[in-house]
């Protein structure tokens, strides 16, 4: 119970509690309202329960444009990274998160009608940087861990991988329609997806790993 109120204590632990909850809830609610599933209301409250957590969540994203460019602006260059591939992509991706989250800031108040403008596009804008940001981490991990062949941080990496792989494949299912998959998971398969990036990065923060970032 202590590690878990510790947890609870910073804004990242809690952060990715909610999104493990939120996503489990998900996964669960879609196996119960999937025909033969047996408790369809039950289904539909939990997935009313993983919608409010996500939202939540995207409203709590809306103070973090300071910390991410705290980040970005740490790794700079990225003049201690010994490989320039992983220095490119780490710079790339480190821009599409920056480019994130004003676009979902946009899209949110969109949303509630706080700003009078679609939120379609900025919707699809913000999801697009997160699957670019998603793509190039993966990408950035499979090269560092065929360079870096240790046991513990080769363990990291591929968590890693797996982690930004099935965020990825949820970023595309909310694509707009045509897009690779866009529109074709059903509710408990992206339930499935985010419980596994989130369990991976709870383990992570337990190890005291710098896992992806999760929108």
């Amino acid at each position: 119970m202590e590690s878990v109120a510790n947890v609870l204590e910073s804004y990242r632990g809690r952060d990715r509690l909610v999104r493990t909850v939120g996503y489990s809830s998900r996964l669960l609610g879609g196996l119960l309202t999937a025909p033969g599933g047996g408790h369809p209301e039950l289904g539909r409250r939990l997935l009313l329960v993983a919608q409010e957590l996500s939202n939540c969540r995207a409203v709590l994203r809306l103070f973090d444009d300071l910390s991410m460019y705290l980040y970005s602006r740490g790794y700079g260059l990225g003049g201690t990274e010994e490989d320039a591939i992983v220095r490119l992509l780490s710079i790339t991706g480190n821009v599409a998160d920056q480019l994130y989250y004003p676009c979902e800031h946009l899209a949110w108040a969109a949303d509630y009608r706080i700003l009078n403008i679609k939120s379609d596009k900025w919707w699809t804008l913000s999801n697009s940087l997160w699957s670019l940001s998603l793509a190039l981490g993966a990408l950035r991990e499979s090269n560092n861990m065929s360079r870096r062949t240790y046991q513990i941080r080769m363990r990291v990496e591929t968590l890693n991988i797996i982690s930004c792989l099935a965020d990825l494949a949820n970023a595309v299912h909310w694509m707009p329609p045509g897009v690779l998959w866009a529109g074709r998971f059903p509710e408990w398969l992206v339930g499935l997806m985010g419980t596994v990036s989130s369990v991976i990065g709870l383990y992570q923060m337990a190890c005291g790993s710098c896992g992806t970032k999760d929108p």
